[in-house]
């Protein structure tokens, strides 16, 4: 019955085994019959499943001797699906009907086709140029492989477990991104096993040997389907001849040296010397049929003198060996997470910038930044933190460049702005050919000005191997499209679903047994599901849909960049003009305001409106010239807490509509006998335009800052006036960026030496902006975030805040039609 599936469904997907059993001898449960209760889990495994698992156990002969002289050895397990059959599900899912390509293609801007963009794997060079290779009428099916050694255990890391994931290209890279989506699947575990059956200095050869081996084992099919192709339905009822061909290796640093079967003193990419990866240098790529012959004639008793120099270890057959049309060593995809924002940022940008500045001083500016919705605070600085995850190594991206403005000189301020600026443009959903400029001219300044860390004593050489990788960044990108859609974020995450969930349902021993079942149980009651959703039309895309609406009935604070719902257009073969979508974007309020009728005098002492009652006057005089009545301290005002602005997605940075939130509370004392502590003020800073056309902004130009004190509504004794107002403080126009920092400078505008004030309507908003206050070398001790925005006189707008902000602020760099 329906009532039995669905508790089927919720044990299998929520409760271990242990538990269910338990669950299951209740004497209640019985009540529900005897099908539920004795052949539980025998149902659930006579469903249909995906791709079966099989297990081959692989002997591993060691070099240590036991105590009666024989050699040692292990035996470990290799646990695989058949890579071909996951592939023929991914592409004959009719949930991807709308997100799939078959073919390469190009994408414009513009119907004469002059302003090419890169996104999808299928704007990208590699799909177009390997389709030529293969015979007339073929369909490739990109393989994306993925792979990440992961501890089990939380505590304690005996526990090992070595996941490969599988996905293909054809599949638009915003749904293989969503975990839900199942877009992306695990297809083996490989041995994680410590080879103890080895002595130390032999160990690391023969895992690498071990990886290899069992590597060939789990893709040997694609060796005939890759040669031959296979006829596969796709998504679209279509039956076409696909070629599956591994095009693109998702993989940290050490992963992908193991995989190309170099050391990790070297590129895995390119064959620049050990010593010279600091250098901008433009090395030739390594070539995998060169490589294969160095390797065989090794095996063979030889030594070439390119073993040694291209810094090769001994794997004589690596998996990649009979794979066809594959280049190994182009495959490996930018690593956003590890060589960008963990690597070159946070391990050598932050300390050497902590070494020039000094901890205490750095910990004073952060701790003296000022509040910006959904942005993370580090009240305690950050020198005493231990453990960072990538979600802190953004935030303090956010900010950093206004943290070192004017504590550092001009050159290490070039350095970390490049490094920044590269970052930034890294991060693009949506590439041209001047975001991938961008990209190399900010290379070209890092390298340029580099040597002052050498003359400041902070670092001796940038022979770095995640700086060297960078190098490669904008190559990739043109082959294989835009790099998030291969960011080792995504299977850093699976590792929750496909391994430690399974692990702990497990009863830990014989471990990987018990979670292949228990995934292919949960494989099982997921395709039963969707196939029931199906039946019934029940689809869950509404949710999102309803999750958008534009009414709010209360005034809660909503966190800001928080995303809406999804507006994905479907992707077709053959050339592609990007549609130019609505950049409307629309404001949203509280039904009901969260302060009814508040007087003049409230909102000049818990708003610092000061200057409300006469900016209004000057308003009614402008705005509604028919209207008599003067405003005056007897009148009284419905006050909002915030308001809401959701933006159209913008291509280059996120595929569905942005909300931001802007923010006038005063603050909030604590009642008293209440545990529930108070709440400071919060007056967002906010650009705003001059009465155009509300589009979402593509450039700075036309657009001024403003800090926003109350946003209220007139009441009826000015007549009927729809629109929202907010009472602002303006600031000076924007000056042009500091050459350095690329920061452009504002103060606060006075009028008589008051602070210059003005009402505005609310739709006149565009979003909120970050100002930081120029702090110079040394921060004033009587600043803190609560309160450097009265105390400040000159401030930095914040470009870094958000990608959307850095892109607006790049208009020379980034072509504004892109705003599709």
């Amino acid at each position: 019955t329906r009532d039995e599936w669905g508790l089927a469904e919720w044990l299998i997907k929520h409760v271990g085994q242990t538990p269910t059993d338990e669950f299951l001898k209740l004497p209640i449960v019985s009540k529900l019959g005897h099908s539920i209760n004795c052949t539980f889990l025998r149902k659930i495994d006579m469903l249909p499943h995906g791709t079966p698992w099989i297990c081959k156990k692989v002997t591993v002969q060691g070099n240590k001797q036991d105590a009666d002289g024989q050699m040692l050895q292990e035996n470990v397990e290799v646990w695989m699906r058949n890579p071909v059959e996951c592939i023929r599900e991914l592409i004959g899912n009719s949930s991807f009907k709308e997100h799939m390509a078959y073919a390469p293609s190009r994408a414009y801007t513009d119907q004469a086709g002059l302003h090419r963009v890169i996104d999808d794997m299928w704007t990208g060079d590699w799909w177009t140029e390997t389709q030529e290779q293969l015979p007339k009428g073929a369909t490739i099916a990109p393989i994306i492989l993925a792979s990440d050694k992961t501890c089990l255990m939380q505590f304690r890391g005996d526990k090992s477990a070595w996941p490969v994931y599988l996905s293909i290209g054809n599949i638009a890279k915003e749904k293989r991104r969503q975990i839900s989506a199942r877009a992306t699947v695990l297809i083996g575990y490989l041995p994680a096993g410590r080879l103890d059956c080895f002595t130390s200095d032999a160990r690391s050869l023969a895992g690498y040997r071990l990886f290899h081996h069992c590597m060939s084992l789990l893709l040997e099919p694609l060796i005939a389907a890759g040669r031959d192709g296979v006829d596969m339905v796709c998504a679209d009822s279509l039956i076409r001849h696909v070629y599956p061909i591994l095009a693109a290796y998702v993989a940290d640093f050490p992963e992908q040296c193991l995989v190309s079967c170099c050391k990790e003193n070297r590129c895995p990419k390119c064959l620049v010397a050990a010593d010279e990866r600091g250098d901008p240098l433009t090395s030739l790529m390594r070539d995998p049929e060169a490589i294969k012959n160095i390797l065989q004639k090794r095996k063979n008793g030889q030594h070439p003198v390119e073993f040694d120099d291209f810094g090769l270890r001994a794997v004589y057959k690596p998996f990649w060996n009979d794979l066809l049309h594959v280049n190994i060593f182009i495959a490996f995809t930018p690593d956003l997470l590890h060589q960008l924002h963990k690597g070159v940022f946070k391990d050598h940008l932050v300390k050497w910038c902590l070494d020039i500045i000094g901890e205490e001083e750095i910990d004073a500016h952060f701790r003296t930044m000022p509040n910006y919705p959904g942005l993370r605070h580090f009240n305690k600085g950050i020198s005493t933190v231990k453990q960072w995850t990538g979600t802190e190594h953004k935030e303090m991206q956010r900010v950093f460049i206004g943290i070192i403005a004017g504590a550092v000189s001009n050159q290490v301020m070039s350095v970390a702005r490049a490094i920044l600026d590269f970052s930034y443009f890294a991060q693009l959903q949506v590439h041209t050919n001047e975001s991938l400029d961008g990209m190399n001219n900010a290379l070209k300044v890092f390298h340029d000005n580099k040597d002052i860390l050498t003359e400041l004593e902070v670092r001796e050489h940038f022979n770095i191997p995640k700086l060297h990788q960078l190098s490669h960044y904008v190559h990739s990108i043109r082959l294989f499209g835009a790099a998030d859609g291969f960011n080792t974020e995504l299977p850093e995450r699976l590792h929750i679903d496909f391994a430690k969930e399974g692990y702990h349902a497990s009863n830990k021993r014989d471990y990987e047994e018990q979670m292949v079942l228990w995934l292919q149980r949960q494989e099982a009651v997921f395709l039963r599901g969707s196939y029931i959703n199906w039946l019934s039309k029940s689809h869950l895309t509404s949710v999102a849909d309803h999750k958008c609406g534009l009414n709010f009935d209360s005034d809660s604070e909503i966190e800001d960049g928080q995303q809406l719902h999804r507006d994905a257009a479907p992707h077709s073969p053959g050339p592609l003009v990007l549609p130019i979508t609505e950049r409307r974007i629309v404001h949203v309020l509280a039904k009901t305001p969260a302060h009814p009728r508040q007087s003049v005098q409230y909102l000049e002492t818990a708003h610092g409106a000061t200057a409300f009652l006469p900016a209004l006057r000057l308003f009614l005089q402008e705005h509604v010239p028919q209207n008599s009545i003067i405003p005056g301290p007897q009148d009284r005002f419905d006050v909002f807490r915030q308001v809401v602005i959701i933006a159209p997605p913008d291509p280059r940075i996120i595929d569905l509509p942005t909300q931001w939130c802007i923010r006038a509370m005063p603050e909030r004392h604590p009642s008293p006998g209440s545990r529930k502590p108070g709440s400071p003020s919060r007056f967002d800073m906010a650009l705003i335009s001059n009465g155009a056309e509300m589009l979402r902004p593509c450039t700075l130009e036309g657009l001024r800052v403003a800090q926003v004190r109350v946003i209220f509504t007139l009441p009826r004794q000015f007549g009927p006036y729809p629109r929202t107002l907010a009472y602002v403080e303006w600031f000076t126009s924007l000056r042009a960026p500091d050459p350095f920092s690329g920061l452009r400078q504002v103060s606060r505008s006075t009028r008589q030496l008051h602070r210059n004030a003005a009402v505005v309507h609310v739709d006149e908003i565009v979003r909120p902006c970050h100002l930081i206050p120029k702090m110079g070398p040394s921060v004033d001790p009587s600043w803190n975030s609560g309160n450097v925005y009265e105390l400040a006189s000159d401030f930095y707008l914040n470009t870094f805040i958000d990608v959307d902000t850095f892109c607006i602020s790049h208009t020379s760099t980034l072509t504004p039609n892109l705003l599709l």
